[in-house]
């Protein structure tokens, strides 16, 4: 069976036994551990595939997810634990439909090429774990990372997440203010088992072994957010950020706004060449009750698509949704989004979205490109019963674009978690 453990595993553990005993009680008292169970169905139709070997993409996996995380000792310098353990199991799959992203390859390897071998693995797993140490409101961890920040979100939209190996220091001791700092050289990306170096999405035979970034918020109030964010993958890229965010009740509706600029070019050896990507989007929403309302707009200035870590989330543009992103040089594009809370008309756990992007102004070929994608997204989560809390979700996509041609996606997934603790 295919295994990774990240380095940083042994530390954690060699950590937990050499606290002292006096100091376990908090550490343990304030722990917590789930595992969920995450069943995903992949299906994507390539309509306008002229490949003989491969008209479509379609695998179905179970994947088993266990998180844990320590309170903190009691001691000055307050000490922690977080670990990670994933396994994937293949249910369906065959080379001439693989593909999804859910399974590695069967033989696949660090610096192997990505599609070296159609066949998927069988089964896989991978594990990882970080120090945490807290001092007042200030907080590093050091080894295992899940990301959450505006320029670095690690992505989890398939069986099992994506993680980096590095080292994050979060600072919060001055009221309103947050700032964040930190480190990643390796990750474990979604499709494969064991770390590798990054890889630049947009221009992916570049590769970088380290990505800093610096970053910081200010919230005066619950309606209000302002944030920088300054990132640079060694010798590839580097990006400025800033974004805000305001909401406003005006009578029964909530009125929202988010506005976007990322800046990037090329940094130290330029190994992706010149860069020039200068994003600016905004997200305009409604709310009234259990339905809102969001239109969108994103506009790469710059000469070049935009560079970013490969498999994350983009939470610092508007139109980066389910499969396009619509961040080609030069591209326009306008988004219309509507949610439903189905519990405002009697039916709880039920909810759903529909989402159409469209964008244009963007050159295939010395000619003007258009690109288009439509999402119905729902979800339900069982309210009661012996079935209680298990969440099923469907989501459908259609594509169209000069670029990728026409294509249909559905993802089922089917997901419950235990507390272990």
């Amino acid at each position: 069976m295919p295994f990774s453990q990240s380095r940083s595993t042994a530390i954690p553990l060699l950590l937990a036994g050499l606290l002292p005993l006096g100091a376990h009680a908090e550490f343990i008292d304030d722990g917590k551990a789930t595992l969920t169970l995450r069943n995903f169905y992949y299906n994507h139709d390539l309509r306008d595939s002229t490949s003989p070997a491969q008209s479509k993409i379609e695998e179905w996996a179970q994947g088993f997810i266990f998180k844990a995380q320590s309170g903190y000792t009691g001691t000055p310098v307050a000490l922690g634990l977080d670990v990670y353990a994933g396994l994937g199991l293949k249910l369906d799959s065959s080379p001439d439909r693989s593909g999804s992203a859910l399974l590695p390859g069967a033989y696949k390897r660090v610096g192997a090429p990505r599609n070296a071998d159609p066949r998927s693995a069988d089964e896989y797993s991978e594990a990882t774990g970080s120090v945490k140490l807290k001092v007042s409101k200030t907080e590093l961890k050091v080894g295992g990372l899940f990301p959450k920040i505006p320029l670095v979100y690690a992505g989890d939209s398939r069986l099992l997440p994506q993680f980096f190996e590095g080292a994050m220091l979060d600072i919060n001791e001055i009221e309103h203010f947050s700032f964040s700092l930190g480190q990643m050289h390796q990750v474990n990306y979604r499709e494969f088992s064991g770390l590798r170096p990054m890889q630049t999405g947009n221009y992916f035979n570049v590769t970088s072994d380290r990505f800093n970034y610096l970053g910081g918020t200010w919230t005066p109030s619950s309606s209000l957010s302002l944030g920088v964010w300054a990132g640079r993958l060694e010798d590839v890229y580097e990006q400025k950020l800033y974004t805000g965010t305001h909401y406003v009740d005006v009578g029964r509706w909530r009125l929202g706004g988010t506005l976007n600029y990322l800046d990037s070019k090329e940094s130290g050896s330029a190994l992706a060449g010149d860069l020039d990507s200068r994003m600016i989007s905004g997200l305009l929403s409604a709310a009234l009750g259990y339905q809102k309302w969001t239109l969108g707009y994103q506009y790469n200035a710059g000469d070049s698509a935009l560079p970013f870590l490969h498999d994350t989330d983009l939470p610092g543009v508007s139109n980066a949704i389910q499969v396009l992103r619509f961040d080609r040089a030069g591209e326009r594009s306008w988004q219309a989004r509507y949610d439903i809370d189905f519990a405002g008309v009697g039916i709880p756990g039920l909810s759903a979205f529909a989402r159409y992007v469209r964008g244009d102004d963007f050159q295939v070929n010395g000619q003007a490109g258009k690109e288009w994608e439509r999402n119905i997204d729902i979800s339900y989560v069982i309210q009661s019963g012996p079935l209680k809390d298990l969440a099923l979700r469907w989501r459908n996509v259609e594509i169209h674009g000069d670029v990728t041609g026409r294509r249909d996606e559905n993802r089922v997934i089917l997901s419950y978690s235990f507390a272990l603790k």
